[in-house]
């Protein structure tokens, strides 16, 4: 079987576990500038830059990915969500990205490869993509409303670039994450398309949608819905929604999704609403009872957790659902469905 092949039947038997956000851990690890830095010889300084620490400090991602397969995690993530020219460009790092997402994707790879070997369990690596900082829907100058930073071709040549480093590395698919501008993810769908025609070979989207208000839209404007009937032609191996708010707020999107979604749903909320800190508190049994009841009400296929989760609630949330059957696809009448901010659908 392919990926898509293999990840469909493992979904079949239960609700896949997908592992958490590494910046936290990473920020816990109180690297140096230096340590950072490692011997790139880059003139900035690079405390912060997360995705860098893939090629000078491997042996902290490992550990990290490790504490997430052991806490019952078999969906993993490449640490690369700001692993693209266009964000790197901010630390001088941009020479690097192809580097850094070979290195990222090689270390869960032998990870995932390692735990498979000694227990048998079937596991994925997912080249994780982020949305970048620039947008191709909205002007960042008041003043000129059809400004645009970058145009769609940079930004899809921008994601190829990423996406076929992270498949040299072993990654198996590519989630699209944190949408929030579909014109962006657009441009990260065609870049893998493009990679598909000239490879010759499936290469299965997950796609994850950020939504930043409770009405449920995104920052270009789009519902839950139009969302998805904006890139369902991509087949994506999974859909879903991430980051956004808390498991409490997200569960009418979740819910609106999964009815919808002709393919695997795949939701990992922020570990509640951070506090005036910007921390977060929620505890991992909190977590793991509120994405239960999603469970429980033939939700989800697979479940995980962003911003402020931790290994800890990610076990929780493994063991919370374990034994519950997983969401079954639903299978749509065809009908002419498009979408602008809101969907519109035409019957046959």
């Amino acid at each position: 079987m392919n990926a898509r092949e293999r990840l469909n039947a493992a979904a079949a038997e239960r609700i896949l576990i997908k592992d958490g956000p590494y910046g936290t851990a990473i920020q816990n690890a109180k690297l140096s500038p230096e340590e950072y830095a490692g011997n790139t010889g880059l003139a900035q300084d690079q405390k912060g830059n997360n995705d860098l620490v893939n090629l000078t400090q491997p042996q902290v991602i490992r550990a990290i990915c490790d504490r997430y397969i052991a806490a019952g995690a078999t969906v993993l993530a490449t640490n690369t969500f700001n692993a693209n020219r266009i964000s790197q460009a901010d630390y001088g790092a941009e020479g690097l990205v192809h580097e850094i997402n070979v290195a990222a994707a090689r270390i869960i790879r032998q990870a995932c490869d390692e735990a498979t070997a000694k227990d048998g369990v079937p596991r994925f690596v997912c080249g994780a993509m982020g949305p970048t900082n620039k947008t191709l829907s909205l002007s960042p100058d008041v003043e000129d409303p059809g400004f645009r930073e970058v145009t769609f071709d940079e930004v899809k040549d921008v994601y190829r670039e990423q996406a076929s480093a992270l498949l040299e590395g072993g990654a198996e698919f590519i989630l699209i994450e944190t949408v929030f501008d579909t014109l962006n993810c657009k441009a990260a769908i065609m870049a893998v398309k493009e990679l598909e025609a000239e490879r010759g070979q499936d290469i299965p989207l997950m796609i994850s949608l950020t939504l930043t208000d409770l009405s449920g839209r995104n920052l270009s404007g789009h519902t839950v819905e139009a969302f998805w009937y904006a890139v369902r032609h991509a087949r994506p191996a999974t859909i879903g929604l991430n980051c956004s708010f808390g498991a409490d707020q997200l569960r009418p999107h979740v819910q609106l999704l999964s009815q919808i979604a002709d393919t695997l749903l795949m939701a990992y909320p922020n570990a509640g609403l951070p506090n005036e800190l910007g921390e977060y508190d929620e505890l991992p049994e909190t977590t793991a009872r509120l994405v239960r009841q999603w469970a429980e009400g033939g939700r989800v296929n697979i479940l995980g957790g962003c911003c402020g989760s931790t290994p800890e609630h990610i076990a929780a949330v493994a063991e919370a659902v374990a034994g519950i059957a997983p969401r079954e696809v639903p299978s749509l009448a065809h009908e002419m469905r498009l979408a602008g901010l809101e969907p519109f659908t035409i019957a046959a």
